[in-house]
């Protein structure tokens, strides 16, 4: 046998004994592990990149990061959006690439911790707005150079996100609203209350980009046409299952599928992009210490609080008000007091649609874009901003998405952006485990 592995390995008899051979393997596993770890080392030597790149991606945001010329490793950069972040570290040369999901709006940050001392971002702020357009790619380069670095104080940035969340609460109280409606006069858990807000959003590009409308037309004949589609909802599907006596888990499972339907029709019609409203990405104005609002921001906060308050003026003080209040307390009472109960449903579809159609209008210029799913992308936090308030209490949702809204926006500051709509959902199940019926419901007897 030793003969034959000599003869193998091309040695002599002699040299060939049981204990070199073991002495060989001991070397060829030491040979590996050296190997092995000068590769785990190399790897953690290198730049590290805390998300992706995102090379499946189509559309890309590139860029150099250069002093003077000279470029700068290891600056980290992160490119992000209201549904995507992704960040990465600048190579050898200053280079740098991210790839996106989508085109659109997305915001351009860079680390300013990360460059060397004395240099700083000079012109525009170390976050930066770009526009990926048709041709899927855009290039965003800072100008930086010796100077000192603007720090904005923790205090800065939590004034700043509760603005941001108060706006966010807002645009959300008017979608939550009408779906607290609907579930307060009818018992139905709609889930296709999300393609109401897309259909708000693509009705205003329809009119205001497609067919060049100004906005001061182009918005409203929107919020006619949602309100054309609540009508035609109720009218069409609703109140006939309703007649033919369909229990409330069959119909929510109608507007689940009636969900999906719509949203693919919206994406047959649409395709799959991300399309801008006129006068998205406007200049920030300065208002106080670091925050900085568009003209656009706050315009929706003011249409949304304008809206809210007329709102509430008609569900307290007027006829219609005061019945749909009755109908959601008691329905059977209601009906034997007097009250047309289908034709008020019909009005609160109605408004539930323009609410949301409004609501989406706001949406796509927050988010910022228009795309065929954006509605089903806040889903979830309607109807944690409607559980959350109390089911089929108007004020109640109101209450629940401002809580929703600035719990997204703050909760950014300590956890990854990806997760912040997480901590609204742990946040409800929190307060359900308290509090069942939410902040502003009424305990009911069961049994």
């Amino acid at each position: 046998m030793t003969d034959m592995f000599a003869r193998f390995i091309g040695g002599t008899v002699t040299s060939v004994t049981p204990s070199r051979i073991g002495s060989h393997r001991r070397s060829l596993l030491k040979t590996m592990m050296i190997v092995l770890l000068g590769l785990m080392g190399a790897f953690a030597a290198a730049p590290a990149i805390a998300d992706t790149t995102g090379e499946e991606y189509d559309f890309r945001i590139a860029g150099n990061v250069k002093n003077e010329g000279e470029p700068i490793a290891d600056v980290r950069i992160e490119v992000a959006n209201d549904s995507y972040s992704a960040e990465i570290v600048t190579d050898a040369e200053g280079k740098w690439a991210i790839g996106v999901p989508e085109g659109g709006i997305y915001s351009v940050t860079l680390d300013e911790s990360t460059l060397p001392e004395g240099i700083a971002v000079l012109e525009g702020g170390a976050t930066q707005s770009v526009e990926i357009g048709p041709s899927g790619s855009v290039v965003k380069n800072f100008f930086i150079g010796e100077g000192e670095r603007q720090v904005v104080t923790l205090f800065d940035q939590i004034v700043q996100r509760l603005i941001y969340g108060i706006n966010f609460g807002l645009m959300l109280g008017l979608a939550s609203i009408g779906l607290s409606l609907v579930y307060g006069t009818t018992g139905l858990s709609n889930f296709s209350h999300a393609e109401l807000v897309t259909f708000g959003a693509l009705m205003a590009l329809a009119f205001g980009v497609v067919l060049a409308l100004p906005l001061w037309i182009a918005f409203p004949l929107a919020l006619v046409a949602s309100a054309g589609l609540g009508w035609a909802q109720d009218a069409g599907l609703w109140r006939p299952l309703r007649q033919r006596g369909l229990g409330l888990v069959q119909l929510m499972i109608v507007s689940i599928g009636l969900s999906l339907a719509v949203r693919y029709v919206f994406q047959f019609f649409v395709g799959g992009g991300t399309t801008q409203l006129p006068g998205s990405g406007g200049d920030k104005i300065p208002l106080f210490g670091a925050v900085a609002l568009s003209v656009v921001d706050l315009s929706s906060m003011a249409i949304s609080l304008v809206v809210i308050v007329l709102f509430a003026l008609w569900l307290m003080y007027s006829k219609t008000g005061k019945a749909t209040r009755a109908i959601s307390d008691n329905s059977a009472l209601a009906a034997a007091s007097g009250i047309d109960v289908d034709r008020v449903v019909r009005i609160v579809w109605i408004l539930a649609s323009v609410l949301a159609g409004l609501a989406g209008i706001l949406w796509a210029y927050f988010r910022p874009g228009i795309k065929w799913d954006m509605g089903e992308k806040i889903l979830l936090l309607m109807f944690a901003a409607v559980v959350l308030g109390g089911l089929g209490t108007a004020f109640g949702a109101l209450l629940g998405a401002l809580i929703v809204g600035i719990l997204v926006e703050t909760s950014a500051l300590v956890i990854p952006s990806d997760l912040k709509y997480v901590g609204a959902l742990v946040l409800l199940i929190a307060i359900l485990l308290v509090r069942p019926q939410g902040i502003l419901g009424r305990k009911e007897r069961i049994g």
